[in-house]
């Protein structure tokens, strides 16, 4: 009992040092757990590859090729360290030829896609700013119908992942996310994805799988790491001050859509069966005696373009690909045109939430669905575009669909969920 009297003695009179190692202690316990819970994740991960490199394969079969295009600079430095950790093991495991090309600067990766030799899958571990540069790449190339087959798995390093939370489960666990998209990537499930073809009038074109922003949001968006010292209010601060310099913030410009075009049927996943002998014998006897009347080729019709002038705070243009598995009756582009009569207070909570989704749209918004668009900003010194998070200067342009243009790999777990949804 003294010795119990004693210890409470001693927490009353230093009760900031006690305060202090009770915080030390708890902090040094959960980052200890978390290395734990990692490790198990890693473990885990681990044996589900084994599984897959024991499987047995043919004499006349090859391991399977990957080609790996890792960004070490992506998520600030630290993509390499999370690779080889995380992602890594599990390729190597499963009993893949994995080749891993690093790149060392920016716009290496298109470069690497022109001299790319033929593999089974394409790996892009990075960020939202090494996938756009690798379809890009990929789709410059001259023989880029026969590449555009290859599957590409996308491995989220970067601090921007957009296209993740369409292929994986959402998790705010960096070790999950990573084991996730490799296991996935052995699975071998796929899902075709649209491609935005962005063409300027000099310039060779730019390829973009989520969306492209022009306007007043974006422009703030870009300023939101510099309020980073009031934490959560960031981005609230950044929208306010922006209202302080310009008032209203309304950009002009004039736009013209095609109409949405139907989706055709999807192709059959096998091939049919070679009819028997009989059959093709007697078809061709049929061609040979009545051989069929060719009709002359039909002209194509004119794009019928509808041009608009709008007034908007912002522009967005993006694919349908935050939910690939959904069925829809057209291919198109969702054309987003944010109104220009907002309210300071309406336009700070409004930037609020686009700085967690930026491809949220608001519900007064004008929104038109279009298989291509072009776009032309009305006054000099346009600003800049986001094109799949990454920077460009704003001039016009011309937008076109390339529908189910590229195949990725996916999560079973989130194919069943957007399904749901």
């Amino acid at each position: 009992m003294a010795r119990v009297v004693k210890v409470f003695r001693t927490l009353r009179n230093h009760w900031k040092k006690s305060t202090f190692a009770v915080c030390v202690l708890s902090y040094g316990g959960h980052w200890l757990y978390g290395i734990h819970c990692d490790s198990l994740l890693r473990r885990e991960a681990c044996l589900q590859a084994r599984e897959y490199g024991r499987q047995l394969i043919g004499p006349q079969d090859t391991l399977r090729k990957a080609t790996v295009i890792l960004n070490p600079a992506a998520s600030r430095g630290k993509a390499n360290n999370l690779f080889e950790k995380n992602a890594a093991p599990i390729l190597h495991l499963a009993g893949m030829e994995v080749k891993i090309v690093k790149t060392d600067y920016e716009g290496q990766a298109k470069k690497l896609m022109e001299l790319m030799d033929n593999t089974d899958m394409l790996i892009v571990a990075g960020g939202d700013g090494t996938l756009q540069e690798v379809i890009t790449g990929l789709l410059r190339r001259p023989d880029e119908g026969t590449f555009s087959r290859t599957p590409i798995g996308f491995i989220p390093l970067g601090s921007q992942n957009s296209l993740s939370y369409s292929l994986y489960p959402e998790s705010d666990n960096q070790v999950k996310s990573i084991t996730s998209a490799a296991l996935s990537i052995l699975k071998g499930e796929t899902v075709p994805l649209d491609v935005m073809k962005i063409q300027g009038e000099t310039e060779q074109p730019v390829f973009a799988l989520i969306s492209l922003r022009w306007g007043a949001f974006r422009d703030v968006a870009a300023k939101i790491k510099k309020y980073w010292y009031l934490g959560p209010l960031k981005a609230k601060a950044a929208h306010w001050f922006s209202t302080l310099g310009e008032w209203p913030q309304v950009r002009e410009a004039s736009i013209s859509l095609l109409p949405a075009v139907p989706r055709p049927p999807d192709e059959p996943p096998h091939k049919p069966p070679r009819p028997n002998l009989l059959y093709r014998i007697f078809r061709r006897l049929k061609n040979y005696w009545y051989p069929p009347i060719e009709e002359p080729p039909k002209e194509p019709e004119p794009e019928r373009w509808e041009e608009k002038e709008i007034s908007t705070t912002e522009l967005l243009i993006t694919t349908q690909n935050k939910n690939p598995v959904q069925r829809r009756d057209d291919d198109a582009l969702l054309v987003c045109v944010e109104p220009n009569s907002l309210t300071v207070p309406e336009f700070i909570s409004t930037g609020s939430l686009k700085a967690e989704d930026p491809t949220e749209c608001m519900l007064s918004a004008m929104k038109v669905e279009a298989s291509a668009c072009k776009f032309n900003p009305k006054q000099e010194g346009a600003g800049f575009f986001n094109i799949d998070n990454e920077e460009y200067e704003a001039m016009p342009v011309e937008i076109r669909l390339l529908p189910r243009k590229l195949y990725f790999f996916c999560s079973g777990e989130r194919r069943e969920q957007l399904l749901a949804e």
